[in-house]
């Protein structure tokens, strides 16, 4: 497996373009099965989910086409199969995003249970309750969710927790459904309303999207739009951290700052001085890092996606900082991890105390999922002498080319390749 070789003490310097947004793009190539049209994506990132995704598809016989910059143009006008298999799923929670679209535009659908990352329970109870008031009829049968319905039919629906992809397939089941959809305590993340936006140019009727009250008012069939995904708010706030670790200056281009409003407010809590335009971001350090606590919440609030990452600045600031994790009940595997570094973290349940230290020493680390190791690189880029981090599969599902972008701002950075067998 390829790992990352960092050396640390070097300050971060220069400019980074911000990648589309993983948590977007997923969603966007699962709405092209909505459609005989092609759909034309820009700004979609080149990341293994992202591959998986297209994988996926191409199984069920949609047609897809890269160039070099982002743009992927896709065509389900030939669908010829309506299942999602274990082999291609079992690695990707978002694969249960094929769900709602194929049930809506072809009235069935056979689509493993997930798997992803293992930071918690993710349940997919709330999409089938969901799909059930819109009178699908599902079954569990052998891992696999097998839902029929002749036409789905609009119906009031309110979940019982927050969920985005929940939110996301009953939206996208919606615009094919006879009548209104209500989705009652949705989710309310960018990539929400990235979805609904690219679903309303191919043709869709959603209202409320960004709040926690959706209304789709379905139609009768979808057509075709291009549409640019958002800037990801994760992988900038990440570099955002990294600055706030290492020291220096960057200036984040393609960057969405609109969408990053809790994430700016604890890293300037915590002493980076960020200044902000319609699409860039820049972000300096030149001290020691101030301990800031936090509790992670459904948007507005803290990502939990970004708990991982301010956890390793914590690590490293004046203070201690109490840190709540409430979305996931196991997201702090990374925190071992650290610990071999040098940090002195103390769990008790949902609950971290991270007591600062001075500096981090260099160690060779594992990561465990997507952010935890992000949280590990910006521990290497502030830790005196070599760190190795394995397993880097992880950071690949999520970040774009993350250890070129890194170099191109002044880390020591190298990716180990796995020899052949």
């Amino acid at each position: 497996m390829d790992k990352l070789q960092i050396t640390g003490g070097n300050r971060l310097n220069g400019e980074v373009n911000i990648s589309g947004a993983k948590n977007a793009a997923l969603p966007n190539l699962c709405a092209s099965l909505l459609s005989a049209d092609p759909i034309t994506l820009h700004n979609v990132p080149d990341l293994n989910d992202i591959g998986t995704t297209l994988r996926l598809l191409g199984r069920m016989g949609v047609k897809s086409a890269r160039d070099g910059d982002g743009q992927l143009t896709l065509d389900a006008s030939q669908v010829d199969s309506l299942e999602a298999p274990y082999e291609l799923v079992k690695t990707m929670r978002a694969s249960i995003l094929v769900l709602g679209p194929l049930l809506s535009r072809f009235g069935e659908a056979r689509v493993s249970l997930p798997g992803g990352c293992a930071i918690g329970q993710r349940p997919v109870d709330q999409h089938i309750k969901g799909l059930e008031a819109m009178g699908a009829d599902i079954r569990i049968e052998h891992g696999f969710v097998v839902a029929k319905a002749k036409r789905l039919k609009g119906a009031s629906i309110r979940t019982d927790m927050v969920t985005v992809t929940g939110t996301e397939n009953l939206m996208m089941a919606a615009t094919l459904a006879e009548g209104r959809t209500t989705l009652e305590n949705a989710a309310r993340e960018p990539e929400i309303v990235d979805l609904a936006e690219l679903l309303n140019k191919m043709g869709a009727r959603i209202q409320g999207q960004g709040g926690d009250r959706i209304t789709i008012d379905g139609v009768e069939r979808l057509h075709g739009a291009s549409h640019q995904v958002v800037a990801d708010r994760i992988e900038a706030g990440t570099f955002l951290c990294a600055v706030g670790a290492a020291g220096g200056d960057i200036m984040l281009r393609r960057a969405a700052p609109h969408t990053m409003g809790a994430i700016i407010d604890k890293l300037q809590e915590a002493g980076l001085s960020i200044e902000c335009g319609d699409d860039w971001i820049r972000g300096s350090m030149n001290k020691r890092p101030q301990a800031t606590g936090f509790r992670t919440r459904e948007y507005p609030g803290f990502p939990t996606d970004m708990q991982a990452q301010l956890m390793a600045l914590n690590a490293i600031a004046d203070g201690t900082a109490v840190i709540v994790e409430n979305i996931f009940e196991n997201r702090y595997m990374h925190v071992q991890e650290l610990v071999r570094m040098g940090a002195l973290i103390d769990i008790d349940g949902h609950t971290a105390v991270v007591t600062g230290v001075p500096q981090l020493s260099g160690a060779t680390v594992m990561a465990t999922d997507l952010r935890a190791s992000a949280s590990l690189v910006i521990a290497g880029l502030a830790a005196f002498g070599q760190t190795t981090v394995e397993r880097i599969y992880h950071l690949d599902r999520g970040y774009e080319r993350m250890e070129e972008k890194l170099r191109g701002i002044g880390a020591d950075v190298q990716r180990l390749r796995r020899e052949a067998a």
